[in-house]
């Protein structure tokens, strides 16, 4: 699917003081995380965040979920570090926990989550695109990374996990040693991001990332099936063959008992497009 031929995200639903907004297109949910000047999240921001993935759950006519930063300069730069320094030691240890325990909501939402890396993606920012499922950049718009060892600190919103699971033990742990950060092609070469995308601004990268998105979408795809994909990996990666073998078997059965599976089947057969209602 183009870009031209995307339907267009509509207007923010009017929520004062959100630090996330939710926009639909068909059926994506477009959140965009908001906090200038770097879109640095908060306990406030990670509360907006966990309910609008608690919608969207609940909403059969959403089938991905895109997470972005408003403006061009910034996806998000991690965790408020004001708000970090004036806080108690026990403040902030609820905060990482909340934090984490949202990230890993949106990590087990059965619904397809992509980041859309427009501007610098560091820090906790880079922590919240790992728990996402793809990650889309803009070349040129920014860098991404795990700088904590600079604050003397380590990544604590589930960045030494996932980034281990995603790059290998080694990999991970010299970034994060290090600190450095590093462009998104750079990224796109160790399989940290899937896409680079050059666009003249954030609104022609935007339109490529609701393409993408409205891609994995019914009715030309069988959306329900995509995020069993997602459970069956997100689930099993961790396990035993055996026990991921099952898991695997589970998730199949409950998909050749949907509508979608029953479609696709009867479509090859008939030698026809399927016409999937992601259910």
């Amino acid at each position: 699917m183009s870009a031209q031929h995307s339907p267009t995200l509509g207007a923010a639903e009017d929520l004062p003081n959100r630090k996330v907004t939710w926009r639909r297109a068909g059926k994506v949910l477009w959140l965009t995380l908001q906090n200038p000047p770097a879109n640095g999240y908060s306990y406030e921001m990670m509360r907006d965040l966990d309910e609008a993935i608690l919608r969207a759950r609940f909403d059969t006519d959403v089938h991905v979920i895109v997470v972005a930063g408003a403006g061009e300069k910034f996806f998000c730069a991690g965790a408020d570090i004001s708000m970090l320094g004036a806080v108690t030691p026990e403040f902030k240890y609820a905060f990482c926990l909340h934090a984490g325990e949202t990230l890993r909501r949106l990590e087990t939402t059965p619904k397809l989550v992509i980041a859309a890396l427009g501007g610098h993606c560091v820090g906790g920012g880079l922590e919240v695109a790992l728990a996402c499922d793809l990650r889309l950049a803009r070349r040129g718009s920014g860098k991404c990374g795990l700088p904590e060892i600079s604050l003397g600190v380590l990544p604590g919103t589930g960045g030494t996990q996932r980034l281990a699971r995603s790059l290998g033990r080694a990999r991970a742990i010299e970034l994060m040693a290090s600190g450095r950060l590093m462009d998104y092609d750079e990224a796109l070469g160790l399989g940290l991001v899937q896409r680079v995308w050059d666009a003249p601004d954030d609104e022609s990268f935007n339109a490529l990332v609701l393409a993408e998105a409205l891609s994995y979408t019914s009715p030309a795809k069988a959306a329900f099936a995509v995020g069993h994909i997602k459970l069956a990996v997100q689930g099993g990666v961790d396990l035993s063959l055996d026990a991921g073998l099952a898991l695997e078997r589970e998730l199949q059965a409950k998909l050749f008992a949907s509508s979608d599976a029953r479609e696709g089947i009867a479509a090859f057969l008939e030698k026809r497009k399927p016409v999937y209602e992601g259910r």
